[in-house]
């Protein structure tokens, strides 16, 4: 088997803790998987893996080799493609996991944009607001809004999402239109959002001269979903704060008001995550690029989505 192959099959089962997970995402029978690793310690005359019967760990020289291939693949892949045409190099599957409304708002009617530039890209697109570890699930990218915890994968901020203070007319025809923070204490509910990160209630936050100051305002149903969000306002349960292009529609049909535009929440970054940089595939740089054209061209203003 071509050492490269072996290399990289090396680098998939180490980063996976597994050899059925590996097989499945090379596309490979593990039976193949399993030896060009043991063909590979047979020629370097180390063992490189731990086996268990619950996981794959790496030996210290295992580490050692990860390290080194990992450099070699990218240049390799860097002198491919100097010498390939772009367009025609992206084929494929490409795993990718996005927030629910961000897939169902601005990539799905954007798709046909993608097939055309793309045709032999194939697209796996998932839609959760978790966060996901993208290595033992199988991602090659993911989408995340918000600031983000510490992380061993690369970041790229490509924007901001301006958030919008929203209530469904019934709901303000009972409980009466706020003018400002204040009013939030007085007979007012918002609909409460638990933090994908570790589900606690996300507080009413507001800017004012410069400063984020938080209102308590009660709650009487809390969604961990932006779908759910978003139905429990127009059910009238009470107030939220919200990306304006989830609900651009609803503005526009009056199912939805805005309020307090003046008390803004501060704006919420975008940010692509991926492992290892220098090791970008082709169908990932093809997207990361794609999905930048398209979220900058949502920009309500140069800092804002």
């Amino acid at each position: 088997m071509d050492k490269l192959i072996q290399y990289r099959i090396f680098i998939q089962v180490s980063e996976m803790g597994s050899f059925i997970k590996a097989a499945h995402m090379l596309e490979l029978p593990r039976a193949s998987v399993s030896a060009a690793i043991q063909e590979l310690e047979t020629d370097l005359g180390v063992r490189l893996l731990h086996r268990t019967t619950r996981r794959v760990q790496l030996t210290a020289d295992g580490t050692q080799l990860l390290e080194r291939v990992r450099r070699l693949l990218a240049d390799a892949d860097d002198i491919q493609r100097l010498f390939q045409l772009h367009q025609h190099q992206v084929s494929g599957r490409l795993n990718i996991n996005v927030p629910s409304r961000i897939a169902r708002r601005l990539i799905a009617p954007a798709l046909p944009t993608l097939k055309r530039s793309y045709p032999e890209l194939q697209l796996a697109l998932g839609s959760t607001d978790r966060a996901i570890d993208l290595v033992q699930e199988g991602v090659d990218c993911v989408v995340r809004v918000g600031h983000l915890l510490d992380s061993s994968l690369f970041a790229r901020t490509i924007g901001h999402i301006a958030l919008i203070n929203c209530a469904s007319v019934d709901y303000l025809r009972q409980h009466g239109t706020p003018k400002e923070p204040g009013d939030l204490t007085h007979g007012h509910f918002s609909v409460g959002y638990a933090s994908p990160n570790n589900g606690r209630e996300l507080p009413w936050e507001y800017v004012s001269d410069g400063k984020t100051h938080e209102v308590a305002v009660p709650s009487w149903v809390i969604v961990n979903n932006a779908e759910s969000y978003i139905a429990c306002c127009m059910a009238g349960m009470g107030l939220i704060q919200i990306p304006r292009f989830d609900v651009q529609h609803l503005l526009d049909s009056r199912q939805l008001v805005e309020v307090m535009p003046e008390f803004r929440a501060a704006s919420m970054p975008v940010s692509l995550l991926y492992p290892h940089r220098r090791q970008r595939s082709r169908r990932l740089n093809a997207f990361i690029e794609w999905f930048e054209v398209l979220m900058l061209s949502s920009l309500e203003s140069p800092d804002s989505l």
